[in-house]
């Protein structure tokens, strides 16, 4: 254990440096990451690690440092961009990066700013410690996750693969849970995620004056199928994962009962429990009309559907058109995504194991499915293997603000977080 850390001193730091970073509007669409690629860079110059940057395209900028030998290694994953925010819904301005009473407030601090400063402060405590490294750690910022990937890691993978060597990969996709009453702290591990397909519903008709209804709307039609579709009730059923998820969540005292039918009577109540144990299918925007006395000629929607990982696309597909049952509406794949999974088992996970039970009484590791999708999709189908795991304990009500209002982590999380990823990283690449 690295007990001449001064993790005070490293978490005033790190408080400030989250602060100032989530005061960089990263807001994907545009993206704009080559403004916290300048932040990274000028804090590694200044701390002399070595680190590249390339360009996707104007404004859209990755980075990646490293420290120890080159080839493979850990890499410690992270995207600069964050989803848009509704300044009006929040108890805070979502960019002025904010600290109040122990908790640091703003669009990022937990998807995925936060994780990046704690992932940045490993690498920059491994230089300043001088810690031998038998194996390389790699830290890599990336553009464009939060819209698919085309300018960050999917773009590396096409133009930059060499950038994406690596024999590991931390990155986000799990989070720890604090615990409440007859509960214990759960650190959560995300070997595997759930597939994103994104689908546009399309239709014509015949427009014509409001005051003359017909049977040829075509926004009748596409309400009619997005009736069908919500009614479609989805089979739920336990992965292996989830199997062991559960097991592991009743240990904890999350849930009451590992027995399947009793979760899945469970996720009944549970949307995000629900949502892990069966295909799911979200509309996000309907586009229709032009006038209020006119009918018009096309309607259009999208679907945010997320697949189990053992499922396939065009199966799906399949169904989905059984349902929706008018050839009328277009089904058109806007973007189809692979998946595939880590080992459940490995040198990684007993790392973690072994450090949350030197660092936190009591806690347990429990795996995890990830419903949204992450830039490790784009390594597990590499061969890589990556984890999602980020080592802080949070309550339901900061999850809540990942992609909606008052994102915020505490800096004690941020403390935890630190502790008990340097400890993982050292123990595997340490010499």
């Amino acid at each position: 254990m690295a007990a001449n850390v001064d993790w005070s001193a490293v978490t005033r730091e790190a408080t400030d440096l989250l602060r100032e970073y989530l005061r960089l509007d990263t807001s994907n669409p545009p993206g704009n990451e080559e403004r916290a690629v300048r932040f990274l860079a000028q804090i590694l110059t200044d701390e002399g690690i070595p680190f590249d940057t390339v360009t996707s395209a104007p404004g859209r900028a990755n980075l990646r440092a490293s420290l120890g030998p080159p080839d493979g290694g850990v890499c410690l994953l992270n995207h600069t961009d964050v989803v848009p925010a509704e300044p009006d819904y929040w108890s805070v301005a979502p960019f002025a990066g904010e600290l109040r009473e122990g908790v640091v407030w703003g669009r990022g601090a937990l998807d995925m700013k936060g994780m990046a400063v704690m992932e940045l402060m490993v690498l920059l405590l491994l230089q300043r410690q001088g810690v031998r490294l038998r194996r390389g750690v790699r830290f890599l910022a990336a553009a464009d996750e939060e819209a698919g990937s085309g300018y960050g890691v999917g773009w590396l993978a096409q133009h930059r693969p060499d950038w994406l060597e690596a024999d590991l990969v931390i990155n986000e996709g799990a989070f720890g849970l604090a615990p409440g009453a007859g509960q214990q702290p759960v650190f959560q591990v995300a070997p595997t995620e759930k597939i994103p397909l994104w689908v546009r519903l399309s239709v014509r008709g015949r427009p014509g004056h409001g005051s003359v209804p017909h049977d040829d709307n075509c926004a009748d039609h596409l309400v009619a199928a997005l009736q069908r579709l919500t009614a479609w009730r989805q089979k739920l059923r336990l992965t292996p994962i989830m199997e062991a998820h559960a097991l592991a969540m009743v240990g904890a005292g999350f849930l009451r009962d590992s027995d399947p039918g009793a979760i899945l009577r469970a996720a009944e109540g549970s949307p995000a429990l629900r949502a892990r144990l069966g295909n799911t299918v979200a509309l996000t925007t309907i586009a229709t009309g032009v006038k209020v006395n006119v009918i018009p000629a096309e309607a259009h929607a999208t679907l945010d559907c997320r697949l189990l990982p053992d499922v396939r696309p065009e199966e799906f597909l399949r169904e989905l058109r059984q349902v929706i049952a008018d050839d009328r509406v277009g089904v058109d794949v806007l973007n189809a995504f692979e998946g595939a999974a880590s080992p459940l088992e490995g040198e990684f996970l007993q790392a973690v194991r072994a450090v949350v039970s030197d660092l936190v009484e009591g806690a347990r590791v429990v795996p995890e499915l990830t419903t949204g999708f992450t830039d490790s999709r784009i390594y597990r189908v590499r061969g890589v293997s990556a984890y999602g795991f980020v080592p802080c304990l949070v309550k339901a009500e900061e999850l809540a603000g990942i992609h909606g209002h008052n994102e915020r982590i505490s800096v004690e999380n941020l403390r935890l977080g630190m502790q008990v990823l340097y400890e993982v990283v050292r123990r595997l690449c340490a010499a």
